[in-house]
Protein backbone atom coordinates (compact mmCIF):
# COMPACT_ATOMS: atom_id res chain seq x y z
CA UNK A 1 0.00 0.00 0.00
CA UNK A 2 2.89 2.43 0.34
CA UNK A 3 3.47 2.27 -3.07
CA UNK A 4 -0.04 3.37 -3.95
CA UNK A 5 0.38 6.14 -1.61
CA UNK A 6 3.50 7.63 -2.91
CA UNK A 7 2.53 7.08 -6.51
CA UNK A 8 -0.84 9.32 -5.27
CA UNK A 9 1.30 12.07 -3.44
CA UNK A 10 3.78 12.64 -5.95
CA UNK A 11 1.19 12.89 -8.81
CA UNK A 12 -1.54 15.29 -6.97
CA UNK A 13 1.25 17.70 -6.21
CA UNK A 14 3.22 17.61 -9.45
CA UNK A 15 -0.45 18.14 -11.22
CA UNK A 16 -1.47 20.62 -9.58
CA UNK A 17 2.30 22.28 -10.37
CA UNK A 18 1.40 21.84 -13.71
CA UNK A 19 -2.16 23.32 -13.07
CA UNK A 20 -0.58 26.54 -11.98
CA UNK A 21 2.18 26.90 -15.00
CA UNK A 22 0.20 25.47 -17.32
CA UNK A 23 -1.28 29.01 -18.24
CA UNK A 24 2.32 30.30 -19.24
CA UNK A 25 3.13 27.65 -22.43
CA UNK A 26 -0.08 27.52 -24.96
CA UNK A 27 1.61 24.37 -25.95
CA UNK A 28 0.06 22.65 -22.84
CA UNK A 29 -3.59 23.74 -23.41
CA UNK A 30 -6.06 21.89 -25.42
CA UNK A 31 -7.38 24.38 -27.03
CA UNK A 32 -9.02 22.91 -30.01
CA UNK A 33 -12.62 23.02 -29.09
CA UNK A 34 -13.79 22.26 -33.04
CA UNK A 35 -13.13 18.55 -33.12
CA UNK A 36 -16.23 16.30 -33.54
CA UNK A 37 -14.23 14.59 -30.08
CA UNK A 38 -13.81 17.50 -28.14
CA UNK A 39 -16.58 17.92 -25.54
CA UNK A 40 -14.68 20.76 -23.21
CA UNK A 41 -15.45 24.41 -24.06
CA UNK A 42 -12.29 26.10 -22.65
CA UNK A 43 -8.88 25.67 -23.11
CA UNK A 44 -7.69 23.08 -20.71
CA UNK A 45 -4.11 21.24 -19.64
CA UNK A 46 -3.68 18.30 -21.59
CA UNK A 47 -0.07 17.45 -20.18
CA UNK A 48 -1.42 15.41 -17.05
CA UNK A 49 0.37 12.26 -18.41
CA UNK A 50 3.28 13.69 -17.32
CA UNK A 51 2.47 13.91 -13.86
CA UNK A 52 1.75 9.84 -14.18
CA UNK A 53 5.36 9.17 -15.89
CA UNK A 54 6.96 11.13 -13.24
CA UNK A 55 5.12 9.38 -10.33
CA UNK A 56 5.63 6.16 -11.67
CA UNK A 57 9.08 6.87 -11.92
CA UNK A 58 10.27 8.13 -8.96
CA UNK A 59 8.20 5.95 -6.85
CA UNK A 60 9.93 3.23 -9.11
CA UNK A 61 13.31 4.22 -7.54
CA UNK A 62 12.30 4.39 -4.64
CA UNK A 63 10.47 1.07 -4.22
CA UNK A 64 13.36 -0.53 -5.93
CA UNK A 65 15.41 1.15 -3.05
CA UNK A 66 13.20 -0.54 -0.88
CA UNK A 67 12.87 -3.89 -2.54
CA UNK A 68 15.87 -4.73 -4.42
CA UNK A 69 14.46 -7.92 -5.76
CA UNK A 70 12.10 -5.85 -8.28
CA UNK A 71 15.04 -3.22 -8.59
CA UNK A 72 15.79 -4.53 -12.46
CA UNK A 73 12.54 -5.27 -13.73
CA UNK A 74 10.99 -1.93 -12.00
CA UNK A 75 14.13 -0.30 -14.24
CA UNK A 76 13.25 -1.60 -17.43
CA UNK A 77 9.62 -1.47 -17.60
CA UNK A 78 10.30 2.14 -16.43
CA UNK A 79 13.33 2.63 -19.53
CA UNK A 80 10.37 0.86 -22.01
CA UNK A 81 7.37 2.70 -21.06
CA UNK A 82 9.14 6.12 -21.47
CA UNK A 83 9.61 5.00 -25.64
CA UNK A 84 5.64 4.93 -25.21
CA UNK A 85 4.82 7.89 -23.34
CA UNK A 86 7.75 10.27 -25.14
CA UNK A 87 5.72 9.90 -28.46
CA UNK A 88 2.28 11.11 -26.03
CA UNK A 89 3.70 13.85 -24.51
CA UNK A 90 6.00 15.39 -27.58
CA UNK A 91 2.18 14.96 -29.44
CA UNK A 92 0.47 17.15 -25.95
CA UNK A 93 3.49 19.75 -26.80
CA UNK A 94 3.63 20.25 -30.17
CA UNK A 95 0.57 18.82 -31.61
CA UNK A 96 2.70 17.20 -34.55
CA UNK A 97 3.49 13.68 -34.05
CA UNK A 98 0.91 11.50 -35.95
CA UNK A 99 -1.14 8.67 -34.65
CA UNK A 100 1.15 6.40 -36.71
CA UNK A 101 4.17 7.27 -35.16
CA UNK A 102 3.19 7.20 -31.93
CA UNK A 103 1.48 3.65 -32.76
CA UNK A 104 5.43 2.82 -33.81
CA UNK A 105 6.70 4.43 -30.69
CA UNK A 106 4.79 2.20 -28.53
CA UNK A 107 5.59 -0.91 -30.76
CA UNK A 108 9.06 -0.32 -30.25
CA UNK A 109 8.46 0.37 -26.34
CA UNK A 110 6.83 -3.10 -26.84
CA UNK A 111 9.79 -4.75 -28.55
CA UNK A 112 12.04 -3.79 -25.70
CA UNK A 113 9.55 -5.33 -23.27
CA UNK A 114 9.61 -8.43 -25.21
CA UNK A 115 13.21 -8.60 -24.97
CA UNK A 116 14.22 -6.81 -21.71
CA UNK A 117 11.51 -8.05 -19.73
CA UNK A 118 11.02 -10.79 -21.27
CA UNK A 119 6.96 -9.91 -21.61
CA UNK A 120 5.86 -11.85 -24.78
CA UNK A 121 2.86 -14.05 -25.00
CA UNK A 122 3.78 -17.41 -25.55
CA UNK A 123 1.01 -19.72 -24.44
CA UNK A 124 -3.20 -19.19 -24.77
CA UNK A 125 -5.43 -21.19 -22.35
CA UNK A 126 -8.03 -23.01 -24.04
CA UNK A 127 -10.72 -25.07 -22.23
CA UNK A 128 -9.32 -28.46 -22.56
CA UNK A 129 -5.75 -27.74 -23.07
CA UNK A 130 -3.19 -24.78 -23.50
CA UNK A 131 -1.97 -23.99 -27.09
CA UNK A 132 1.77 -23.38 -26.18
CA UNK A 133 3.38 -21.17 -29.02
CA UNK A 134 7.09 -22.03 -29.66
CA UNK A 135 7.82 -20.00 -33.29
CA UNK A 136 9.50 -16.53 -32.41
CA UNK A 137 7.87 -15.07 -35.86
CA UNK A 138 3.92 -15.99 -34.09
CA UNK A 139 4.89 -14.33 -30.33
CA UNK A 140 7.01 -11.45 -31.61
CA UNK A 141 4.14 -9.60 -33.78
CA UNK A 142 1.44 -11.12 -31.42
CA UNK A 143 3.01 -9.68 -28.17
CA UNK A 144 4.09 -6.33 -29.91
CA UNK A 145 0.50 -5.99 -31.65
CA UNK A 146 -1.29 -6.71 -28.24
CA UNK A 147 0.71 -4.23 -26.22
CA UNK A 148 0.17 -1.67 -28.82
CA UNK A 149 -3.47 -2.29 -29.26
CA UNK A 150 -3.82 -1.98 -25.52
CA UNK A 151 -2.30 1.34 -25.54
CA UNK A 152 -4.30 2.64 -28.02
CA UNK A 153 -7.53 1.50 -26.75
CA UNK A 154 -6.60 3.64 -23.65
CA UNK A 155 -6.41 6.37 -26.02
CA UNK A 156 -9.35 5.86 -27.77
CA UNK A 157 -11.47 5.63 -24.57
CA UNK A 158 -9.80 8.74 -23.01
CA UNK A 159 -12.81 11.39 -24.08
CA UNK A 160 -14.57 12.14 -20.87
CA UNK A 161 -13.82 13.67 -17.45
CA UNK A 162 -12.19 10.43 -15.48
CA UNK A 163 -13.24 8.07 -18.03
CA UNK A 164 -10.21 6.54 -18.92
CA UNK A 165 -8.44 7.25 -15.50
CA UNK A 166 -11.05 5.07 -13.56
CA UNK A 167 -11.51 2.80 -15.91
CA UNK A 168 -7.93 1.71 -15.83
CA UNK A 169 -7.76 2.26 -12.05
CA UNK A 170 -10.36 -0.74 -11.78
CA UNK A 171 -8.10 -2.94 -13.76
CA UNK A 172 -4.89 -1.85 -12.07
CA UNK A 173 -6.54 -2.88 -8.72
CA UNK A 174 -7.66 -6.29 -10.55
CA UNK A 175 -4.41 -7.04 -11.69
CA UNK A 176 -2.75 -6.37 -8.28
CA UNK A 177 -4.97 -7.90 -6.12
CA UNK A 178 -4.67 -11.45 -8.81
CA UNK A 179 -0.61 -10.78 -8.26
CA UNK A 180 -1.18 -10.98 -4.45
CA UNK A 181 -2.95 -14.10 -5.13
CA UNK A 182 -0.25 -16.04 -6.70
CA UNK A 183 3.30 -14.00 -5.07
CA UNK A 184 4.18 -11.62 -7.91
CA UNK A 185 5.43 -9.11 -6.12
CA UNK A 186 6.86 -7.18 -9.22
CA UNK A 187 3.41 -6.80 -10.77
CA UNK A 188 1.90 -5.90 -7.22
CA UNK A 189 3.95 -3.48 -6.52
CA UNK A 190 4.10 -1.89 -9.75
CA UNK A 191 -0.26 -2.32 -10.43
CA UNK A 192 -0.41 -0.57 -7.24
CA UNK A 193 2.34 2.36 -8.04
CA UNK A 194 0.31 3.33 -11.28
CA UNK A 195 -2.71 3.02 -10.23
CA UNK A 196 -1.79 5.64 -6.88
CA UNK A 197 -0.12 8.10 -9.96
CA UNK A 198 -3.60 7.84 -11.46
CA UNK A 199 -5.76 8.61 -8.47
CA UNK A 200 -3.44 11.76 -8.07
CA UNK A 201 -4.31 12.90 -11.68
CA UNK A 202 -8.32 11.79 -11.05
CA UNK A 203 -8.55 14.10 -7.81
CA UNK A 204 -7.84 17.24 -10.20
CA UNK A 205 -9.50 16.04 -13.40
CA UNK A 206 -12.78 14.74 -12.19
CA UNK A 207 -15.72 16.25 -12.11
CA UNK A 208 -14.30 19.50 -13.87
CA UNK A 209 -12.19 18.68 -16.17
CA UNK A 210 -9.30 21.22 -15.01
CA UNK A 211 -6.92 19.15 -16.57
CA UNK A 212 -6.51 16.34 -18.84
CA UNK A 213 -4.00 13.23 -19.05
CA UNK A 214 -3.43 13.33 -23.09
CA UNK A 215 -1.95 11.41 -25.27
CA UNK A 216 1.16 10.75 -22.87
CA UNK A 217 -0.82 9.78 -20.30
CA UNK A 218 -3.34 7.56 -22.42
CA UNK A 219 -0.22 5.69 -24.28
CA UNK A 220 1.69 5.46 -20.97
CA UNK A 221 -0.61 3.51 -19.29
CA UNK A 222 -2.46 1.63 -21.95
CA UNK A 223 1.48 0.54 -22.17
CA UNK A 224 1.69 -0.47 -18.49
CA UNK A 225 -1.61 -2.07 -18.64
CA UNK A 226 -0.79 -4.23 -21.39
CA UNK A 227 3.06 -5.43 -20.01
CA UNK A 228 1.49 -6.06 -16.37
CA UNK A 229 -0.88 -8.31 -17.91
CA UNK A 230 1.21 -9.86 -19.90
CA UNK A 231 3.48 -10.62 -17.63
CA UNK A 232 1.00 -11.69 -14.77
CA UNK A 233 -0.53 -14.63 -17.01
CA UNK A 234 2.49 -15.82 -18.33
CA UNK A 235 4.73 -15.49 -15.06
CA UNK A 236 2.09 -16.88 -13.14
CA UNK A 237 0.36 -20.32 -15.52
CA UNK A 238 -2.40 -20.56 -12.61
CA UNK A 239 -4.25 -17.68 -13.99
CA UNK A 240 -5.70 -17.74 -17.15
CA UNK A 241 -4.97 -15.91 -20.49
CA UNK A 242 -8.80 -15.31 -20.39
CA UNK A 243 -8.08 -13.00 -17.47
CA UNK A 244 -6.18 -10.17 -19.59
CA UNK A 245 -8.78 -10.53 -22.04
CA UNK A 246 -11.65 -10.51 -20.41
CA UNK A 247 -10.25 -7.67 -17.61
CA UNK A 248 -9.10 -5.20 -21.13
CA UNK A 249 -12.22 -6.25 -22.92
CA UNK A 250 -14.37 -2.73 -22.88
CA UNK A 251 -11.71 -0.41 -24.55
CA UNK A 252 -10.49 -3.25 -26.76
CA UNK A 253 -13.18 -3.82 -28.18
CA UNK A 254 -14.05 -0.42 -28.19
CA UNK A 255 -11.16 -0.37 -30.10
CA UNK A 256 -12.03 -3.10 -32.82
CA UNK A 257 -15.44 -2.35 -33.02
CA UNK A 258 -15.14 1.30 -34.09
CA UNK A 259 -12.18 -0.11 -36.51
CA UNK A 260 -14.90 -1.97 -38.18
CA UNK A 261 -17.85 0.46 -38.02
CA UNK A 262 -15.53 2.73 -39.82
CA UNK A 263 -13.58 1.17 -42.41
CA UNK A 264 -16.56 -1.94 -43.37
CA UNK A 265 -19.79 0.06 -42.77
CA UNK A 266 -19.06 3.68 -43.56
CA UNK A 267 -15.86 3.04 -45.88
CA UNK A 268 -13.39 5.68 -43.99
CA UNK A 269 -10.32 5.13 -42.10
CA UNK A 270 -9.99 3.69 -38.89
CA UNK A 271 -7.81 6.34 -37.87
CA UNK A 272 -10.00 8.83 -38.52
CA UNK A 273 -11.55 11.01 -35.56
CA UNK A 274 -15.04 9.71 -34.92
CA UNK A 275 -17.97 11.21 -33.13
CA UNK A 276 -19.81 8.01 -32.49
CA UNK A 277 -17.88 6.15 -30.40
CA UNK A 278 -20.05 4.46 -27.88
CA UNK A 279 -19.11 7.51 -25.09
CA UNK A 280 -19.82 10.09 -27.51
CA UNK A 281 -23.27 8.68 -27.67
CA UNK A 282 -24.49 8.24 -24.58
CA UNK A 283 -23.03 11.97 -24.41
CA UNK A 284 -25.14 13.48 -26.69
CA UNK A 285 -27.85 11.08 -27.00
CA UNK A 286 -28.59 10.46 -23.39
CA UNK A 287 -27.10 12.66 -20.90
CA UNK A 288 -26.85 16.25 -22.95
CA UNK A 289 -30.56 15.31 -24.02
CA UNK A 290 -31.59 15.12 -20.59
CA UNK A 291 -29.96 18.02 -19.36
CA UNK A 292 -31.39 20.24 -21.65
CA UNK A 293 -29.09 23.13 -21.95
CA UNK A 294 -25.74 23.45 -23.67
CA UNK A 295 -24.11 26.67 -21.76
CA UNK A 296 -20.65 26.00 -20.62
CA UNK A 297 -21.57 25.23 -16.93
CA UNK A 298 -23.98 22.13 -17.99
CA UNK A 299 -21.40 20.38 -20.93
CA UNK A 300 -19.11 20.82 -18.28
CA UNK A 301 -21.83 18.71 -16.26
CA UNK A 302 -22.79 16.06 -18.77
CA UNK A 303 -19.20 15.53 -19.11
CA UNK A 304 -18.59 14.46 -16.01
CA UNK A 305 -22.16 12.92 -15.70
CA UNK A 306 -21.08 10.29 -19.12
CA UNK A 307 -18.43 8.98 -17.20
CA UNK A 308 -19.87 7.01 -14.90
CA UNK A 309 -22.25 4.89 -17.22
CA UNK A 310 -18.75 3.40 -19.06
CA UNK A 311 -17.43 2.59 -15.14
CA UNK A 312 -19.89 0.36 -14.83
CA UNK A 313 -19.93 -0.98 -18.35
CA UNK A 314 -16.30 -1.73 -17.32
CA UNK A 315 -17.08 -2.50 -14.21
CA UNK A 316 -19.25 -6.07 -15.87
CA UNK A 317 -16.00 -7.18 -17.39
CA UNK A 318 -13.82 -6.48 -15.03
CA UNK A 319 -15.35 -7.62 -11.58
CA UNK A 320 -15.92 -11.29 -12.68
CA UNK A 321 -12.21 -11.11 -14.44
CA UNK A 322 -11.11 -10.55 -10.73
CA UNK A 323 -12.94 -13.26 -9.25
CA UNK A 324 -12.53 -15.66 -11.89
CA UNK A 325 -9.25 -15.50 -12.60
CA UNK A 326 -8.14 -19.23 -12.68
CA UNK A 327 -11.23 -20.31 -14.73
CA UNK A 328 -10.52 -20.20 -18.67
CA UNK A 329 -14.04 -21.60 -19.44
CA UNK A 330 -15.86 -19.09 -17.39
CA UNK A 331 -13.31 -15.99 -18.76
CA UNK A 332 -14.26 -17.20 -22.24
CA UNK A 333 -18.06 -17.07 -21.45
CA UNK A 334 -17.70 -13.68 -19.97
CA UNK A 335 -16.31 -12.34 -23.04
CA UNK A 336 -19.13 -13.56 -24.97
CA UNK A 337 -21.54 -11.81 -22.86
CA UNK A 338 -19.91 -8.61 -22.59
CA UNK A 339 -19.48 -8.41 -26.48
CA UNK A 340 -23.48 -9.43 -26.73
CA UNK A 341 -24.12 -6.40 -24.09
CA UNK A 342 -22.22 -3.76 -25.91
CA UNK A 343 -23.21 -4.51 -29.09
CA UNK A 344 -27.22 -4.59 -28.09
CA UNK A 345 -26.52 -1.32 -26.29
CA UNK A 346 -24.57 0.49 -28.82
CA UNK A 347 -27.40 -0.53 -31.27
CA UNK A 348 -30.23 0.60 -29.53
CA UNK A 349 -28.59 4.00 -28.29
CA UNK A 350 -27.83 4.51 -32.36
CA UNK A 351 -31.10 4.02 -33.60
CA UNK A 352 -32.89 6.77 -30.59
CA UNK A 353 -34.30 3.65 -28.45
CA UNK A 354 -31.80 3.40 -25.79
CA UNK A 355 -32.99 1.64 -22.62
CA UNK A 356 -35.25 3.50 -20.23
CA UNK A 357 -33.36 2.29 -16.96
CA UNK A 358 -30.71 3.71 -18.03
CA UNK A 359 -32.23 7.71 -18.86
CA UNK A 360 -31.85 10.42 -17.03
CA UNK A 361 -35.29 12.35 -16.10
CA UNK A 362 -35.58 14.90 -19.22
CA UNK A 363 -34.68 18.53 -17.57
CA UNK A 364 -38.17 20.69 -18.21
Amino acid sequence: MLSLFIGFLISAVMTLFVLKYASLHDGMLDSDLDSVQKVHTHAVPRIGGLSIFVAVALGGAFSAWRQPDVAKDMGMIVLCSAVAFGGGIVEDFTKRVSPFRRLLLTMIAALLGFYLLNARIEHIDLVFGVWVIGQLWITLPLTIFAVAGIANAINIIDGFNGLASIVVLCMLLSLGYVALQVGDSFVLITALLVAGATVGFFVWNYPAGLIFMGDGGAYFLGFMLGELAILLVMRNPQVSTWYAALLLIYPCFETIFSAYRRFFLRGQSPGMPDSIHLHSLIFRRMVVWAIGRRDARALTRCNSMTSPYLWTLSLTAVVPATLLWRHTWALMLCCCLFIAIYIWLYLRIVRFRSPRWLMLHKKK
